[in-house]
């Protein structure tokens, strides 16, 4: 009987379903279809108490125009910076050896891979190129349409063209971004 009436309320258009969100995949995952399918790493460095962490989920992720950007030209990692997953990449393996599962809900140990990628706040928009290279750390909550300057400034490749601050200022005041709000 309930899904007789849920299909009602569809067809009716009285309540609409948004499956549309970002494919995020783990580490290890992202850097094997990597290999299949080059194209640049986003990874979400977030912690299970950063309250702006909770907000890029809320606010940021959701955004129609960012989801579709990302999912056709990223693969997306959402990482947990103290949590307690191996990852290996680029013949190292990155671990916690210092977590506590009865930490897993507050302040942890950070995670070897967290130190690497250079990570020392939350959240933290980390690019890696087509071949795990690290390109740039952003950290700080961005909205979607702050996050779309560094999502196409580092998928073609124009963050090589620039190589004094100048550079990128004048790329940061002309950018028009395109996602809705």
């Amino acid at each position: 009987m309930k899904i007789y009436i849920l299909t009602i309320l569809l067809v009716a258009g009285t309540l609409s379903v948004d499956a549309q969100s970002i494919n995020w995949v783990s580490m290890d995952e992202a850097l094997e279809l990597q290999q299949k399918a080059p194209r640049k790493i986003l990874i979400d460095m977030y912690t299970s108490w950063c309250g702006p962490c909770k907000m890029l989920d809320r606010n940021t992720f959701t955004n129609k125009d960012l989801i579709a950007f990302v999912n056709e030209h990223y693969y997306a990692v959402k990482f947990n910076a103290e949590g307690n997953e191996t990852v290996n990449l680029k013949d190292q393996k990155f671990s916690n050896p210092n977590y506590k599962p009865e930490m897993a809900k507050r302040r942890n140990s950070q995670h070897e891979l967290t130190q690497y990628l250079g990570v020392n706040a939350y959240p933290t928009m980390v690019f890696l190129g087509l071949d795990a290279e690290l390109i740039a750390p952003i950290p700080g909550y961005q909205t979607a349409q702050q996050l779309e300057l560094y999502l196409k400034l580092f998928k073609d490749d124009t963050y090589k063209e620039m190589n004094n601050q100048e550079a990128f200022n004048n790329y940061y005041k002309t950018f028009v971004p395109s996602f809705t709000p």
